[in-house]
């Protein structure tokens, strides 16, 4: 399928856009089409191949052949295309001379013939050069085209099986190829001999290359357009082999509306300073993104790569001080404290929370096992038993509450385990009972139970205050001024660590030995430092490596991200117009918008505007209704009148603290669905930025001319 006009010298393109028509399944119409284009390549094509692949655009029809309206632009049935720019024809007919023509003359005439048959012979190698460069352009447009698809339907270039000899069958790309030959595709057909491979590996990992490259170009320069843009990072993820850093952009776009984009992973390979160096230098010099405009960043990591990313937030933040550390809302904020502590109690806690979420996702038999194990255990309290079964019924393991569940199943969940392990009934495969083993042996060690008390108790403290984060925007903006309590409470409970300690030590022990668990020291310790068992309590032992580190790590942690400059930020949320009116009695806080001033258009007349914004949202007429979320506010058309309001509002927008409105957040859930549903053997950096961003407008000729300047040589192309 060709995306320009077939009619030779069409200037229709990217300096005159024109609407693109098939050419008719009607022969006859379709033959006329043919007459008039004066095309000759297509003159011997089938109506069928015609309309597969061949284009008129709007500019050869008269106007009253064209049919317009809000949703598309179609032609009459009967519409034939009449206007085309034909070029002058040499006049016809013999010359008369004059007069007879002397020696001289004729010498001299002799001469012009030959200077301009020279001149003929010039333009003519010219005219076969160029159809030759189009040819190769069209050729290579056809691979980028096919790989384009492959890319957006998540479908892998290769497999499934990369050699026939293998008796596997071509590759899906080489076997697209083949079909568009088959289908009339002349470039490819001359281009290859059939029997031979479309195309070579090293051609096809040079498109994939030049793919990547035009797609994140395009991204970054949507951000580049809409301003500011906070720097989004998620769990490391392994492809082939290697570690790579996934990256997200936050922004606001020109209709005011909060978007996310998946811009690409980053190789992360390597340690400390020279790491962010690495990963700052990649992100700048060769994605072009222009680090001055950021003012956010949020991070999700494990306990294992949380200080190589530790230090390169603290890289980016003394590079760029305006780049606010702040909480990613895509993960609650207990889930991430715990993800962020390097203890061996919590990471296996957080690993089996994984295998738990992967076990009952099975199957709803599954499910139904793990209820009637709950009944046992709850037969006196029904209501009790009604809301954990229906807990039970979801993603449990992410909820702000997943620790506070755990303790209070996790007789039950044992019990269901062992069941299905035992597999008495032989209702359950083998891959089934092996799961349920082994997460039987991590719910049955004595650290699992001890990390977990610890987590549930001390989680507790900042479970209603992440909850408030994710919620609507009056309940962020109260989070802002709980703050102070939440670290308060923290602070209580680590100088008295030994009394809470030992409250949190009879729970866990408790809890053991109702679950038949045998209270012990990790193995794992002992080993590492040669001691035997019985030489070290367990009380003392979990109270240095699992109570102390965790409240400390907790507090550094929420005094690190929830620093001065994040509150100030949410607290602007207090111009939005439902909170101004049920506060109509406090103005906005000027000091918070202040962090923003060297953002603003006009920070002479901010305070003016701040206080005309307010005097207009503090009363509120009789069954009128006032924007009630930050979305709400940015989509006002008396928005605009307030330039200063405007900008700090797109500024709040960025914030990867607040959660996005529905159909905002797509960006993360394509990424989360192409890393669950693809293969790893079929993973690709380079094919996951297409799929993930397949809405994106990106142009065919674009992306040969960057191939054709990024490899100039074509001698490996055919």
């Amino acid at each position: 399928m060709q995306n320009h006009c077939a009619v030779p010298n069409c200037t229709s393109g990217k300096s005159d856009p024109q609407p693109l028509f098939r050419f008719p399944h009607d022969p006859e119409r379709s033959k006329k089409w043919v007459e008039k284009c004066q095309k000759q390549d297509i003159i011997d094509k089938s109506p069928g191949q015609l309309y597969r692949y061949y284009r008129l655009c709007g500019k050869h029809f008269e106007t009253s052949m064209v049919e317009r309206n809000a949703q598309s632009t179609v032609l009459k049935d009967d519409a034939i295309p009449t206007i085309f720019d034909v070029p002058s024809q040499p006049q016809n007919g013999p010359v008369k001379r004059g007069k007879e023509m002397t020696k001289d003359d004729e010498k001299d005439s002799k001469g012009r013939k030959k200077t301009k048959k020279s001149e003929a012979d010039t333009a003519e190698t010219d005219v076969q050069t160029l159809p030759e460069e189009d040819e190769h352009k069209e050729y290579l447009k056809s691979l980028f085209e096919v790989l384009v698809l492959l890319g957006e339907q998540s479908i892998p270039p290769t497999g499934p099986g990369d050699d026939k000899q293998d008796g596997l069958g071509s590759s899906n790309f080489q076997a697209l190829l083949e079909y568009r030959m088959n289908c009339g595709d002349e470039v490819l057909k001359k281009r290859h001999d059939v029997n031979q491979e479309c195309c070579s590996p090293a051609l096809l990992n040079q498109l994939i290359e030049v793919c990547e490259k035009c797609i994140r170009s395009k991204l970054v320069e949507e951000v580049r357009q809409n301003g500011h843009f906070s720097l989004l990072t998620d769990d490391l993820v392994k492809i082939s082999g290697d570690w790579f850093l996934p990256v997200f952009l936050r922004y606001v776009d020109q209709s005011n509306c909060q978007r996310e984009r998946f811009v690409g992973f980053l190789s992360f390979e390597g340690d400390g300073d020279a790491l962010a160096e690495t990963l700052l230098s990649e992100m700048t010099e060769k994605w072009g993104l222009d680090m001055e405009q950021c003012r956010g960043q949020a991070h999700s990591c494990s306990g294992t790569h949380f200080g190589k990313i530790k230090t390169f937030a603290a890289k980016l933040t003394e590079r760029f001080p305006t780049v606010v550390l702040t909480q990613r809302s895509t993960r609650t904020l207990n889930l991430s404290l715990a993800n962020g502590m390097a203890l061996s109690g919590v990471q296996l806690v957080l690993s089996t929370f994984k295998k738990i979420e992967a076990f009952f996702s099975q199957s709803p038999l599954l499910v139904l096992e793990l209820e009637h194990a709950i009944t046992i255990f709850y037969p006196d309290k029904e209501e009790k038993a009604k809301e954990l079964k229906e807990i039970c019924g979801t993603s449990w393991t992410r909820r702000h509450d997943a620790f506070e569940v755990a303790v209070e199943i996790l007789e039950a969940l044992l019990l269901c385990v062992d069941s299905v392990h035992d597999n008495e009934d032989m209702r359950w495969n083998d891959q089934v009972t092996h799961n349920a083993l082994e997460i039987s042996k991590a719910l049955a060690d004595f650290e699992f139970v001890m990390a977990l008390v610890v987590l549930k108790n001390t989680l507790t403290l900042t479970h209603a205050f992440g909850k408030n984060l994710q919620g609507p925007t009056a309940d962020v903006h109260f989070a802002t001024t709980s703050l102070k309590a939440v670290l308060h409470t923290l602070k209580e409970v680590s100088d008295n660590i030994d009394v809470y300690h030992e409250f949190w030590n009879d729970e866990a022990v408790n809890l053991a030995a109702a679950m038949e668990i045998p209270v012990k020291v990790p193995r794992s310790f002992l080993r590492k430092h040669q001691l035997e068992s019985g030489t070290i309590l367990p009380e003392s032992h979990y109270r240095e490596h699992l109570s102390v580190p965790v409240v400390e790590h907790v507090i550094k942690e929420m005094t690190e991200i929830f620093c001065e400059d994040h509150l100030k930020v949410l607290r602007c949320l207090s111009l939005v117009p439902t909170l101004i009116e049920q506060n109509k009695s406090t103005k906005p806080e000027e000091e918070s918008v202040q962090v923003f001033k060297s953002d603003i258009p006009n920070a002479g007349t901010l305070s003016a505007e701040l206080h005309c914004w307010w005097v207009k949202w503090s009363k509120k007429g009789k069954g009128e209704t006032f924007p009630s979320s930050l979305y709400e506010t940015l989509q006002l058309a008396d928005v605009k009148f307030f330039p200063n309001m405007l900008a700090v509002l797109r500024l709040v927008g960025i914030v990867p603290t607040l959660a996005l409105e529905d159909g905002c957040d797509v960006a993360y859930k394509r990424f989360q669905m192409y890393m669950e549903n693809t293969p790893d053997k079929f993973k690709s950096k380079s094919l996951a930025l297409l799929n993930m961003n397949y809405d994106v407008v990106f142009d065919l000729d674009s992306m040969v001319e960057v191939y054709m300047k990024t490899y100039p040589d074509r001698e490996d192309v055919s």
